[in-house]
This record gives structure tokens, sequence and C-alpha cells, in this order.
């Protein structure tokens, strides 16, 4: 019997309580609770910049070469002209803002189970930092139907199908640029079994993420959501028109990513830097909030089939380029995540090591 994604994130719980989530929209000083400094993140005030994210058109007649070299240079990369219709985008939008206007009794009626992943809740990386973030977020896999009816008892329906076309889109656009990315390395669809008889991925997993980065009476000493890798192949992310979303690269430091209307932000995640060999970096991104408006993202997480086994392509490895990790699953990827979180991949490249010198 093949593993859901939902029996993934059962099988590595990391329950977080809401008891103690507050009222954000009443709070006029920051807790102590949710104040950072440089002692609860290393990265927390490093250096910024104002480098600009490859931004790329996907009809440009380049576009495979210009996404190809975004994914080997920076590991993301904002697209325009990618096919999502707008409207399709305003309506996610109003989801989302729809759902965390409600009030804090509302959402907990919806509220993640300590032996799940769907619904209302704070992100899973909460529990490797001292402090708490400025945010909460909900969580969709599968069918939204009955969480949803607990928030819209007589609107659910409207907002299910929403999530389904909102999911369809993505499915489409996510494997569109997969194949981008992996034919600028000579990777062909014959190389890749798994992505199916038409080519398209129909046994990938996924999940959407809504986030809402509440307004913050003291934004400099908060953070929205930490400095994290994303443990998918890759992450397609839709922001409102507020800023928030920073990504880091080792010579210049954070980097935000403004929002441009009708844009999506795409950020790879672990698993594809595993399927690559180590030539597509995963990359490291935050969020951080402002005093003046709340902000909402909302994130497709897209990866492979839970149990399928990921290792580096055999076409992008060599007698000069020998494999950098070892065959795992998603499942067993998330496993380690949920133990050694940013430290994952340097983990089980070191145990790939360690177990050929043995």
């Amino acid at each position: 019997m093949h593993s859901t994604l939902s029996d993934v994130f059962i099988s590595h719980p990391i329950h977080i309580p809401l008891s103690n989530l507050p009222d954000f929209t009443s709070l006029r000083h920051l807790p102590d609770s949710y104040t950072w400094t440089p002692k609860d993140d290393l990265l927390f005030s490093a250096s910024s910049s104002d480098e600009s994210l490859p931004f790329i058109d996907l009809s440009d007649p380049h576009v495979a070469t210009r996404v190809g070299h975004a994914c080997t240079t920076w590991g993301a990369f904002q697209i325009t002209n990618h096919g999502v219709p707008s409207r399709l985008l305003d309506d996610i939008e109003f989801l989302t803002g729809s759902l965390f206007r409600l009030p804090v009794h509302r959402k907990l009626k919806a509220a993640r189970r300590e032996d799940g992943i769907s619904g209302y809740g704070v992100a899973r990386i909460a529990s490797f930092f001292n402090k708490q973030m400025w945010s909460e977020g909900f969580t969709v896999i599968g069918s939204p139907l009955d969480d949803f009816h607990k928030l819209w008892p007589k609107q659910h329906l409207k907002y299910c199908k929403i999530i389904q076309e909102y999911e369809e889109h993505m499915q489409k656009l996510a494997a569109k640029l997969m194949w981008l990315a992996l034919g600028s390395l000579g990777v062909e669809e014959k190389d890749i079994e798994w992505a199916g008889p038409i080519s398209d991925f129909q046994g990938a997993q996924a999940a959407i993420q809504l986030n809402h980065y509440p307004i913050c009476p003291e934004p400099d000493r908060a953070m929205g959501l930490a400095a994290h890798t994303d443990s998918t192949l890759m992450t397609i992310l839709y922001q409102n028109n507020t800023a928030g979303l920073q990504v880091f690269r080792d010579d210049v430091g954070w980097i935000t990513v403004p929002p441009v209307p009708g844009s999506l932000v795409v950020n790879l995640g672990d698993l594809l830097h595993i399927l690559t060999n180590g030539i597509f970096p995963s990359v490291l991104h935050r969020a951080r909030v402002n005093h003046l408006r709340s902000r909402f993202s909302m994130a497709y997480l897209w990866g492979p089939p839970s149990d399928l086994m990921i290792s580096p392509l055999p076409k992008l490895v060599d007698p000069l380029h020998s494999p950098l990790y070892p065959s795992l699953t998603w499942k067993q990827y998330l496993a380690t995540k949920a133990t050694h979180f940013n430290q994952s991949l340097s983990f089980i490249r070191n145990y790939l090591s360690s177990d050929q010198t043995s």
C-alpha cells in the first residue's frame, strides 16, 4: 500500500500546542516569547542586499536557458506569463484573507490534530526555535471539505472549489517548471520513469500552505517565519502586495523579494538538490513582518510520490562526479528533517561518506 503525504507527516509528528496562540490584533507590544535576537537565530541579523531575484517570462523563447541559470546560481526565481489566471490568484488570496480574518475561536474549530498535518496551526519548524513566530498558517493536503465546513458551514463548497482549481493549475505549472529546469541539464523524459507515460508527474504529491503574517508592533525584533529550506522538489509561492519574503545568498546576505502583481516565486527544495546531485541549491528563505500591513502568502509544496526512492539522476553522475547523496524516500527525508532540520542535507551526505569508507 502506497503512503500518502498525510501518512508521511503523521508518521513524523511535530506537535506544537495552540493554547498560547495570541489574538495578534489585540497586541500593542511584542511579548518576550516573540522577541528574537541573534542568539535565537544566527542569521537573524545577517546583512541584506539590494540585489534582485531573477525574473523570468515563461513566454520567452530562451526560457529554458534562463530557468536553468536561475536554478544553478540562485535556487529561486520569479515568473510571469505562467498560465495561472489572475482571477484564480485573486480567488486564492480572497480565500486566505477570509480564513485568517475569522475570530480565533472559529479558526480553532479546524485546528490541526496532534496526529495530523491538515488544518489551522503554526509552522512545523517552530519546534526548532526558542522563540515563537509572528504568523499563523493553514495546511491543505487532499480535500479540505471537512475543515472548511467547520469554518464556513454555509460557504465551504465555494472555497473547496477554489482550492481544487488552484491545485490543478499548480500541478501543471510545477511539471512544466520541472522539465524546464532539468532539461537545462540535459535530462530527458526517458530519464525519469516516475514522470509517467505522458511525463506530467501525475503521481506527484503536494500540499497547499496558506500563511498570514499579521501587523506587528515591533517588526525589527520579530520573525514571521524563520530561515529554512523546503523539504520538497520545489515550492511555488503567490504573495499579496506586501513584501516580506527574503532569500539568502552566502556572498550577499538576505535579499527581499518584492511582490510583483500576477507573478509567482519559485523556490527549489532539498529533494531537487538531491536529484541533481547538488547542482541546484535548495534556497534558504524566511519571512519578515511589518507594522503597517498584514501579509498573506499561498505556497504550493510539490514533491514526488512519498514512497519513491530519490537519488542523484544517473545522467548527472560520472567518474568525475560521484553521487553526493544516498537513495531515500520523501518519507525518510522528512524523518531526517524532523531531527536535523537545516542540517539534514549535510547529515545524509556525511552518512553516505562514512558508509563508503567503512
